[in-house]
């Protein structure tokens, strides 16, 4: 059990709240993607993703890192689910890799990757967890990439036929599925900043492929609803303050375009049918005639992922007329420098409810660090279980004041590839020893353990 520690501010640690204002069904999980822990990148078929050629160009990823071993959860799911079912968690979401079940995007699916995501879903279902799809988790096909990506129109239908396989192979017994996450971060990194893969800085390829994964997600929906007219089906973006970097009119207007990339790109057209005023003419050049009712299709429910806000500052010489900023240096900081800021993660539940008028889930939310274990592997990381308190207590505040939340994802099960910083920052509830892969439950494991029991008991601080 974890000792009452200091955390951020020096406050105590709790070490299992109980949480009186969630409903009885509420949802408990525990986040991963599959480019992230997977590894086994050339085993059984798989092809090869845009992030495989991506980690390996010198200079892109922190240390050279790639995710060709990553957690090795290939191999090893058996031993991730018994952390899981130890840990009293009640769901799982996750990720299919896409070129793992289709490696060359389209065409003949290969069944031995196909195989895995059985076996995963069968050993989630043994021990209690509920299994959450994910579609897309940012590793598209290079054969798919190679063709034009996500700028092309033909990726909506690309999709749409991805979607049907998993649907076909996994529905009988998964009954939650997401099309995308996060579209704003991966076409905004990907198109117009060029940090992340294809690497692109371009306005007008950003803005096509904006609106062809909007098309594709609409796509997939009808695809989903045909074949699993039971499902639960949502989607999930990332949704967090944009706030100007200084109090001038440009930065104000740079953060404005940034809430509309970044916030409501995605959500807005496939949930009230249009894209932001401040984006609407710069996509119009790509919407037919139809593709706002092609997109905006019933869902169930909206997955946010939440960490901190983020920051935009005045720049002239972008394409999109701003540019992204690290947060103020006089906020408080987790150790990786992001703003630690609970009360913008419960201004965010309550505008989303009352912008969307949809059951809510917490889909990501954590906190990142650069930690060590001790001899043992153990890692009492007393700053992230603060984090989580203070923003379950957000949460909670913002159930008081009417947000449909009904559960909450952590970010993340396991230490994993975190992108660009490669395996710097970890994020993981439990450490993962990459040259060993041996696992170890942090000290917020067990207080994420404490905190899920409690709710089941039905105690209070």
């Amino acid at each position: 059990m974890v000792s009452p520690s200091a955390g951020f501010d020096g406050r105590a640690v709790p070490v299992s709240p109980g949480r009186r204002l969630l409903r009885p069904d509420f949802v408990w999980g525990v986040s991963t993607s599959s480019y992230q822990i997977e590894g086994a990148a050339r085993e059984e078929g798989r092809g090869p993703s845009i992030w495989d050629g991506f980690s390996h160009q010198p200079g892109r990823i922190a240390h050279g890192d790639t995710g060709d071993v990553a957690c090795d959860h290939y191999h090893r799911f058996a031993e991730d689910i018994a952390l899981m079912r130890e840990m009293g968690v009640g769901a799982y979401r996750f990720s299919v890799a896409w070129p793992r079940v289709l490696p060359e995007g389209r065409g003949t699916a290969n069944e031995r990757g196909i195989a895995f995501y059985d076996r995963l879903v069968d050993g989630l279902l043994a021990a209690g967890i509920e299994p959450w799809v994910c579609l897309y988790h940012w590793d598209l096909p290079q054969a798919l990439q190679d063709r034009g990506g996500w700028a092309a129109r033909d990726s909506a239908n690309w999709f749409a036929d991805y979607a049907r396989l998993v649907a076909s192979r996994l529905g009988d017994r998964v009954k939650r599925f997401a099309t995308f996450n996060e579209p704003g971060v991966f076409t905004l990194f990907g198109y117009a900043f060029g940090w992340h893969p294809p690497a692109v800085d371009d306005a007008a390829q950003h803005h096509a492929a904006i609106h062809h994964v909007n098309l594709a997600h609409g796509a997939a929906i009808d695809v989903l609803r045909a074949y699993l007219p039971g499902a639960s089906l949502g989607t999930i973006c990332n949704l967090q303050p944009a706030r100007p970097v200084a109090s001038t009119d440009a930065d104000r207007a740079a953060a404005a375009l940034l809430d509309a990339y970044w916030n409501r790109a995605f959500a807005d057209p496939q949930v009230r049918g249009a894209y932001p005023k401040e984006l609407a003419a710069r996509i119009a050049p790509f919407v037919q005639e139809g593709d706002m009712d092609r997109i905006r299709r019933p869902i169930d429910w909206l997955g946010i992922n939440h960490y901190s806000p983020i920051y935009a500052r005045a720049d002239v010489a972008s394409r999109l007329g701003f540019a992204w900023s690290d947060a103020p240096a006089d906020v408080p900081r987790s150790p990786i420098g992001w703003q630690i800021d609970p009360e913008a993660f419960r201004d965010t539940l309550l505008d989303a409810c009352d912008r969307y008028r949809l059951p809510i889930y917490v889909t990501e939310n954590g906190a990142g660090a650069e930690e060590s274990g001790d001899a043992a592997g153990a890692v009492n990381d007393v700053e992230r279980i603060d984090y989580l308190s203070r923003y379950l207590d957000a949460l909670e505040e913002a159930v008081l004041l009417g947000a449909d939340v009904r559960g909450y994802f952590v970010w993340s099960l396991l230490d994993n590839f975190e992108w660009g910083a490669g395996y710097a920052n970890r994020f993981g509830l439990v450490r993962v020893d990459y040259p060993t892969q041996r696992r170890v439950p942090k000290a917020s494991a067990r207080w994420y353990k404490a905190t899920i029991a409690a709710q089941a008991r039905g105690s209070v601080p």
